[in-house]
């Protein structure tokens, strides 16, 4: 890897940096890479591929899962894949924040600024999970809040699976809130104790940091932006064209599919049809 080198960008702000190599870009706070703009911004990995890498991460796990039997299984995986889109909580204007309307956009705007701007305190993949757990932990001591940790995982990955699910309900602020609430209850109301949901938030916000470190515009590194504004990029993959949309998102939906098969009650139906189609060859 080369070594990184320090440029200065005319006309911004004078603490404004780019390091080339392995940690770029130093940015004043709450500030994007330079170019990046909306949801629609190729620097910006698709919500349906978040949520299906965080199906994926969930499926993956859940032979080490805090959860037993299918309805926690079930609750385990939605889950996890929901709050594969939480880091995005620091951005008005993304799918979170605009799920319910002011419920979720009045936090999105408190979190942003807390966080220091988007892809900034919640995409740390040290601070993100640790304090999105600790929320978690303490909204797992009471079945109200719990309700509402789990009605939102499963809120967000409705409307990040949209394109999958018949109608548009799961898009509107009423049909998303009594599509998610049901769900949530029915889910803790049959289901494990809640305790398991700080693991599952913790997951699914390494899941989403995961995502974003192989984009283009990167994460901050670990601690280190706090006193340094410095951003971390593995693969500088641009988002949004057709090696997201046709080859990533149908792998982490496969994987999610063949996890759930392998990990899970299903294998039982599965084996025998799988033993069928080798005897044919």
């Amino acid at each position: 890897m080369p070594a990184a080198r320090a440029l200065v960008i005319p006309g911004r702000h004078p603490r404004t940096t780019v390091l080339t190599g392995g940690c770029s870009r130093e940015d004043t706070p709450g500030d994007l890479p330079p170019g990046s703009g909306g949801r629609r911004d190729p620097l910006y990995v698709l919500g349906h591929s978040h949520a299906l890498s965080g199906l994926a991460a969930g499926a993956a796990t859940l032979p080490w899962a805090p959860v037993q039997g299918t309805v926690g299984q079930a609750a385990w995986v939605a889950a996890v894949g929901g709050f594969a889109m939480l880091p995005d909580l620091d951005h008005s204007g993304s799918t979170v924040s605009d799920m319910w309307g002011p419920i979720t956009d009045v936090p999105s705007g408190a979190i942003g600024r807390i966080a220091q701007g988007h892809r900034w305190g919640t995409h740390d993949a040290v601070l993100g999970p640790l304090a999105f757990g600790a929320l978690a932990v303490a909204a797992a001591g009471a079945f109200w809040s719990s309700l509402l940790l789990l009605a939102l995982s499963i809120g967000l990955a409705l409307r990040a699976l949209n394109f999958v699910i018949p109608g548009r309900a799961e898009n509107t602020v009423v049909g998303n809130l009594v599509l998610s609430w049901a769900a949530a209850w029915l889910l803790l109301e049959h289901g494990p104790s809640p305790g398991w949901l700080p693991w599952a938030v913790a997951l699914g916000v390494l899941t989403h940091i995961a995502g974003d470190a192989i984009t283009t515009a990167g994460i901050p590194v670990p601690l280190v932006w706090i006193a340094r504004r410095c951003r971390l990029k593995l693969i500088p993959l641009r988002t949004g064209t057709v090696l997201e949309k046709a080859v990533l998102a149908p792998l982490f939906l496969v994987a999610a599919v063949a996890f759930l098969c392998v990990n899970t009650e299903a294998r039982n139906a599965v084996d025998p049809l799988v033993a069928r189609l080798l005897d044919l060859g």
